[in-house]
């Protein structure tokens, strides 16, 4: 029985990870190829079938690439490495179509981000349901570094800094379980084609479990477990937006060609289990990280330790910048939350107050609140920029490296860790601890 059982869940993993499935649901939302037409086999006339499976990033010492999964020639190295085809050929999963299925409406579109690790720009495909690609690009979005920038602040700024601190605990440690995962499985993207690359962004990642996934159910679930009660509205509201917002993020990951069905269900799924972890430990972190008199010490002992184990897992990749990114923001939100504690600086609402409810919508508060937000933002990216001018150069130097190259620099594990934790660190300190100090001086706060 109990084998029987494992068959037939591996039969599913197995049929939930075929690359097929993602191709023909990008089929079904409006989007197509340009794929080079495959030869066919002289004896029978038919395609060969994809035979989707593992690849191997290169190791460092130079761009990585993928060996036998490309955005386009499907590892032929014979095929012609084009930006789309010239001509009105496309292709669907199952084969090319003909010229006179293609929509006269359709637009041409690429990837809108380059690969930050290969500098690949990817394929051009076609796009016949412009609402759906609009909709599924903001849906990926809500997984990026810019939403991150914007939302956490905004939300610890204008509406309750309780609730932004514990739940930049939870992404941060969410995203270094998944992105440490990933390193440790090692999966490959679904293979291109039949999927179209409409993302080619994190394509040089591994893909087992979808981060993209999983902060997209971290965020909005642990935003509902941490503001339901605190906050007065229905359950059935704050449950519906939670769940609407992780499917958008969990489906769009399909769109873009990025990730499986069974990618995604994982990222979800392993996503609960962190914040069920979370759940009853999360206030009792906070209270250590304001109070603890070595916490300074824990904070920062801890997720450089992590951040190294993590770095270690394979060669470079976009998933362990985004490790040590999250690790040395979370670091920097930490350590202000102590010393924000520690100077009187921490005003959280008194359980007295509680439940909270949400002021009047007026002109002058939505002025004050993005007066706030504007401020605060311009402090965190004049910061940013600051710091990525001095410690890049700092660190090639220190460790006799060349600096022209950013990039390349950038994929030595001793200059990307460091770097990576010491401008987000101080990114994370200022977002906390001094743009509210500042907005107090000026009397916005």
């Amino acid at each position: 029985m109990a084998t029987d059982f494992v068959k037939k869940f591996v039969q599913m993993c197995n049929y939930l990870q075929d690359p097929r499935h993602v191709a023909r649901f990008q089929n079904v939302c409006g989007v197509k190829g340009t794929f080079p037409v495959k030869e066919t086999k002289p004896d029978s006339g038919e395609s060969e079938p994809e035979r989707p499976g593992l690849r191997k990033r290169l190791q460092q010492g130079g761009p990585s690439s993928d060996l036998g999964v490309g955005n386009g020639a499907a590892g032929d190295a014979t095929a012609p490495q084009v930006n789309g085809l010239q001509g009105d050929i496309t292709a669907r999963p199952d084969g090319p179509a003909a010229a006179a299925d293609v929509d006269p409406d359709a637009a041409r579109a690429k990837p809108l981000r380059k690969n930050s690790l290969t500098g690949d720009q990817g394929q051009e495909f076609l796009i016949h349901n412009k609402f759906l690609f609009y909709l599924f690009t903001f849906g990926t979005e809500l997984g990026n570094e810019m939403f991150f920038i914007i939302f956490f602040p905004f939300l610890f700024w204008n509406i309750d800094a309780l609730v932004s601190r514990r739940l930049i605990v939870v992404w941060a440690w969410n995203l270094f379980v998944g992105q440490s995962t990933k390193d440790m499985v090692r999966w490959s993207r679904p293979a291109s084609p039949p999927v179209v690359k409409v993302e080619v962004f994190y394509n040089s990642e591994y893909s087992m479990p979808s981060t993209h996934a999983m902060t997209g159910t971290a965020i909005p679930f642990c935003l509902f477990m941490l503001t339901y009660g605190r906050w007065q509205y229905p359950f059935l509201f704050g449950f519906g937006v939670a769940l609407s917002w992780s499917v958008l993020v969990c489906v769009s990951r399909v769109y873009m060609g990025m990730h499986s069905i069974l990618e995604v269900i994982t990222g979800f799924l392993y996503t609960l289990l962190i914040l069920a972890f979370f759940q009853p430990i999360l206030e009792k972190i906070d209270t250590f990280y304001m109070m603890g008199h070595y916490a300074p010490l824990v904070i920062i002992v801890s997720h450089v330790s992590l951040g190294l184990v993590a770095f270690s897992l394979d060669s470079w990749s976009t998933s362990r910048g985004d490790t040590a990114q999250a690790l040395g923001t979370g670091a920097g939100v930490a350590i202000a939350t102590h010393v924000n504690y520690q100077l009187g600086l921490l005003l959280d609402p008194p359980l007295s107050s509680l439940p909270l409810t949400f002021p009047p919508l007026s002109v002058g508060l939505v002025f004050l609140s993005l007066l706030r937000f504007v401020i605060g933002v311009v402090v965190i990216l004049v910061t940013r920029m600051i710091m990525k001018a001095v410690t890049i150069p700092f660190l090639c130097r220190l460790f006799g490296l060349p600096s022209d190259d950013v990039r390349q620099a950038r994929q030595q594990m001793k200059v990307e860790l460091p770097y990576r934790y010491m401008v987000y660190s101080v990114v994370g300190f200022s977002c906390v601890c001094v743009v509210p100090l500042l907005l107090r001086i000026l009397n916005l706060a």
